[in-house]
């Protein structure tokens, strides 16, 4: 029988009882995560988001209350009256904090009950449930105890954000969730207007025009939790909302934004137990690339760093390799220790993992008792054992080799870099290795539309020492494009980028060149960003700014690597909410209201 909680107050959460309360009368409240039957005695495993207490009912002691007890089932929620008593010494539980003591009930109050559920909690926390069914009854899932725990620690770090930004003189401002649609990048999610039919608002990517702007007006240093919205294929790291802590300075050198960061991480990161070593090492983008294939490198990882072959090939005939040289393409490798003892079917398995990042084959060599590898007819004995003694092999080694554009290369060698160190078990826990990478290119060439985008976004500054090759390009020399270097920095740890800035433009004439840049009429320009413009023109002082993931920096202090472990109600890989079946339809008279029309 559900009963009412009427004025009862409980006086413990269920994790708070220790030895030093055994006499004490308490009254608890959770859920049943378990309940045993013994008899005369019934046991109940009561739960709430803090921990477990064993509640005791005895027949003899409390006839009522053990009627009551034997109608509990799992998941009923329950209020438990009675008195702290110390475990026998033989049913000490050592996995609960609240393992030495239990409280023998003397009165059992079912204040609600339950369906049976549609999967397990388990008290070890694991689940044989697919996610989608766990994205479905989401409030179930998030009754267990690693998800409340990652929730608690979501909370104490945004407490810890804005605590250290206020201590550096940060004005918390909120930006505009409503704005402007401006094509460039990812897509934007809009909104249509009831009062101005056939215009449309924009959930904002980011805050960052508004950001500057509060810079133009003067507030010097602005920071903001903002959420944000961006139409993408989803990733195992990525969700189209989320949180990122905003951070913009005026008159702000790099190695000021560089070291506010750091002092901010630091102390994050001191809520699980860990002293993080700063300053950061700085590395160029193009060092990353050059050693490791990407610009998020694991630095936890030791070795297996890039190596290049090209210049070893320059001349051989066959033509596969021929080909991808002549066409500037890169052949590139690296050492797996103690790789010789790789099977072929492990090998093939690398070989597909590759071809996902547009490898079209995988070549091996094996330094075993004797030299084995797929390119022994093609280049000959004497020219892979050249190959691998550049590498830096040693016997019992193994070398892999792509061959193809630079992007496939290093996009495929770098992910190979991170999947061969996770199979081999060859990243350290606990340890945490942060850095920071620096001068990204200002713009990367897309050939699917045969143009060039920003890399980070179009309100980056060039390097001081660039802006003439930039005017120069501008102005028809499109090659030089890619030379170009921006004022653009990422913190990266353990392998995830956690942020990622720049200095801004804050001169109208180079604002409106890297406009021009990105292939935009003055007109165009004109009507996605006149506003800013204008704003640029009227005194704005030097600035710049960082934005970090709040889940990206999670998922590493967890560590976990799917983002929906640290948000409360996250989508799916297609973008959907199971819990409420969002996306939905809406009826007609919205649609109307709107001016719009659903076409087939």
């Amino acid at each position: 029988m559900i009963e009412n909680l009427n004025n009862l107050e409980r006086t413990h959460s269920c994790g708070a009882l220790r030895k030093e309360n055994v006499g004490q009368r308490v009254t608890l409240m959770g859920w049943c995560a378990r309940r045993r039957d013994f008899g005369p005695l019934t046991f109940i495993d009561l739960r709430d988001r803090d921990a477990i207490t064993q509640i005791v009912v005895n027949q003899e002691k409390a006839e009522q209350a053990h009627a009551k007890a034997k109608e509990v089932r799992g998941e009923y929620v329950v209020a438990a009256i009675g008195e702290i008593v110390l475990r026998d010494e033989n049913s000490i539980n050592p996995k609960l904090a609240t393992g030495e003591v239990e409280v023998q009930a003397s009165e059992i109050i079912i204040l609600n009950d339950a369906r049976p559920l549609p999967f397990q909690l388990d008290a070890s926390d694991n689940t044989l449930a697919s996610e989608d069914l766990r994205l479905k009854y989401r409030y179930l899932d998030l009754r267990r105890s690693q998800l409340q725990a990652n929730l608690r620690l979501r909370h104490r770090m945004i407490l810890e954000i804005n605590r250290y930004m206020d201590e550096q003189g940060f004005t918390h401002i909120e930006t505009p969730n409503l704005i402007k649609s401006t094509p460039e990048g990812a897509r934007d999610y809009i909104v249509p207007s009831r009062v101005q039919p056939g215009k449309f608002f924009a959930l904002p990517q980011s805050p960052q025009i508004f950001k500057q702007i509060c810079m133009i007006a003067g507030m010097d240093k602005y920071y903001q939790i903002a959420r944000c919205f961006r139409d993408e294929d989803l990733r195992a790291d990525r969700q189209p909302e989320f949180s990122q802590l905003d951070v913009e300075m005026s008159f702000a050198t790099t190695d000021q934004i560089y070291r506010l960061v750091e002092g901010l991480f630091a102390r994050i990161f001191k809520l699980i137990g860990v002293e993080l070593q700063t300053p950061f090492p700085r590395f160029t983008f193009a060092e990353m690339m050059r050693r490791f294939g990407s610009d998020k490198p694991d630095l936890r990882i030791e070795g297996m760093e890039l190596q290049d072959f090209s210049e070893a090939l320059a001349e051989t005939t066959f033509a596969p390799y021929a080909s991808v040289l002549s066409a500037k393409g890169e052949i590139k490798g690296l050492v797996v220790g103690g790789g010789a003892t790789m099977s072929r079917k492990v090998l093939d398995e690398l070989q597909e993992f590759a071809k996902r990042y547009g490898a079209s084959a995988l070549a091996w060599i094996k330094l075993g008792d004797e030299v084995t590898s797929s390119l022994l007819k093609a280049l000959g004995h004497d020219t892979v054992v050249d190959l691998a003694g550049i590498a830096g092999a040693q016997k019992g080694d193994a070398v892999l080799i792509v061959a193809a554009k630079s992007d496939v290369v290093a996009a495929s060698l770098g992910a190979l870099r991170n999947e061969i160190a996770k199979r081999e078990k060859l990243i350290p826990e606990g340890v945490y290795a942060p850095l920071w990478v620096t001068e990204f290119p200002m713009f990367e060439y897309h050939e699917d539309d045969d143009r060039y985008y920003s890399m980070h976004h179009p309100f980056t500054s060039p390097m001081d020492e660039d802006v003439p090759v930039f005017e120069r390009a501008v102005n028809g020399e499109t090659e030089l494009f890619g030379q170009i270097r921006a004022k653009a920095y990422d913190a990266v740890i353990n392998g995830v980028e956690v942020a990622g800035g720049s200095i801004r433009i804050h001169r109208r004439d180079v604002q409106a060149l890297v406009f021009k840049a990105l292939g935009m009429t003055e007109e165009m320009a004109r009507a996605r960003f006149g506003f800013f413009l204008d704003a640029l023109a009227y005194g704005t002082p030097p600035h710049g700014g960082i934005a970090s993931g709040i889940e990206r920096t999670l998922m590493v202090l967890v560590p976990t690597e799917n983002i929906r472990d640290v948000m409360a109600f996250p989508k799916t890989a297609s973008a959907q909410d199971l819990m409420i079946d969002a996306p939905g339809e809406v009826d007609q008279k919205q649609l109307a209201e709107l001016h719009l029309k659903i076409v087939e």
